[in-house]
């Protein structure tokens, strides 16, 4: 707790905050109710002195320290007790006269008090001899469940939260006893929240393996808003996956992928796409690359892709055991088969500088097909960024190990390119699928 003490100015606008019971120079108390609400919001993540400054609270006044150490102290309160834990139990007074002269008000206050007080120990011996005589006067024992029910409806009746020991006494059950009895039903709703957290757990699973392919948070939202027609908050499904040990897969950096050199007959060509991928024209940057596959017990394929830059669609793509130059040309002549596809007319495909992209066999086919070229900067894996991130998302979602063969291998890739193009939604794509968003692209041109 902070030393600095407060001015009478400021005490003064401390004791007009509805969340505070008592301040003096030294200290200052909190309601119940401010501190159960800061539980459940700090719970949900949000910070400390957010929640003080919600309610009115100038933190220049309290100092962080204070903020810092009442978080701290309310939050082991209720790991140790539960919501029992953040009621205040102190007497109102330490047993010492005051010199003092009480205002009118003060006096009311306490008149009032002893009033509520002699009303409830009336209320609360009737109810107990009322319950404890059936019809023929015979005397029945109340079980302490009852006599505990008893005392909190008083206490919530005439406010006598601090009278609490002295009613337990009355009706001779312990104060210990109360708070383990209500403590126990804290519990419950504990249980409670864990079995609707478990429903919410089956959801997301169903997002999380839709298709047979596991994602992460935000994959998770759009599949549940696309295909299942909920919405849940981000930080929700991050809860649930954490308390839950869901864990979407994560992408290795492997610093021994590199493709052949390019040799000095080859060709290489200028930089024009400059990383502007996303022009929002369907069909004009074309990326690729070819990326190393492992599967079954040793055995190692290659895949080429051509992606389009600003949907994200896979246009073309050929899977080989080998790495010559076929696979792709073959990837070029699958994307000119393919009627559904239409390229614009300053459309131009970029790659790296590897031999297959420089060799003058693959240059003239480029050419042929009245594509322009372009190509990344040598050694500088950020110009061909999004094919590169494609071919990372492909090796954590796609099952490519479990496959024994090449014909097994080459269906989980055709496999996933469709589900890749139609039915995983993309964050950076406005949570569309590519196939989506190119249609957007198209009604919106």
């Amino acid at each position: 707790m902070s030393i600095i003490a407060f001015t009478e100015e400021q005490i003064k606008v401390l004791s007009n905050n509805k969340c505070v019971s008592n301040v003096s120079s030294k200290s200052i108390t909190y309601t119940d109710e401010f501190k159960q609400f800061f539980m459940s919001e700090n719970e949900n993540g949000k910070l400390p002195r957010l929640i003080f400054e919600e309610h009115g609270f100038d933190i220049d006044i309290l100092g962080m320290e204070r903020v810092r150490s009442s978080g701290k102290r309310w939050r082991r309160a209720y790991r140790k007790e539960g919501i029992l834990g953040l009621i205040d139990m102190r007497k109102e007074k330490s047993g010492k006269f005051s010199d003092k002269e009480l205002s009118t008000e003060k006096k009311v206050e306490r008149l009032t008090a002893q009033v509520n007080l002699l009303k409830a120990e009336n209320e609360i011996l009737k109810k107990i001899d009322y319950l404890g005589k059936k019809a023929d006067k015979e005397e029945i024992i109340l079980a302490s469940q009852e006599k505990f029910i008893i005392i909190n409806s008083i206490i919530d009746k005439y406010k006598l939260q601090n009278m609490l020991s002295y009613l337990c006494e009355i009706v001779g059950v312990s104060r210990s006893g109360y708070y383990n009895y209500y403590l126990a039903k804290s519990l419950s709703r504990r249980q409670q929240r864990d079995n609707q957290d478990a429903i919410l757990r089956d959801i997301i699973l169903n997002a999380y393996n839709f298709k047979g392919r596991k994602k992460g948070a935000r994959q998770i939202k759009m599949t549940l808003q696309g295909k299942f027609g909920i919405i849940y908050n981000l930080k929700r499904i991050g809860r649930i996956m954490k308390k839950y040990g869901i864990v979407c897969p994560i992408r290795k950096p492997n610093a021994n992928k590199r493709m052949l050199k390019a040799t000095k007959e080859h060709t290489v060509l200028p930089n024009l796409l400059n990383r502007n991928f996303k022009q929002n024209i369907p069909g004009k940057v074309l990326l690729t690359d070819i990326t190393y596959l492992f599967y079954g017990k040793g055995n190692r394929a290659y895949l080429s892709t051509i992606k389009d830059g600003s949907t994200n669609e896979i246009l073309a793509y050929n899977a080989s055991d080998n790495l010559r130059l076929d696979i792709v040309t073959d990837t070029i002549l699958k994307l000119k088969k393919n009627s559904k596809i239409n390229l614009a007319k300053d459309a131009f495909i970029h790659s790296d500088q590897g031999s297959h992209y420089t060799s003058p066999k693959y240059q003239k086919l480029v050419k042929k097909c009245g594509l322009g070229q372009s190509m990344s900067r040598r050694r500088n894996c950020w110009d061909n960024a999004p094919q590169e991130s494609f071919f990372g998302h492909f090796k954590d979602e796609a099952c490519i190990k479990s496959c024994e063969t090449f014909e097994e291998l080459k269906k989980e890739i055709k496999d996933y390119m469709i589900y890749y193009n139609k039915h995983r939604y993309q964050w950076n794509l406005k949570k569309m699928t590519p196939v989506q968003y190119r249609n957007h692209l198209k009604k919106s041109a």
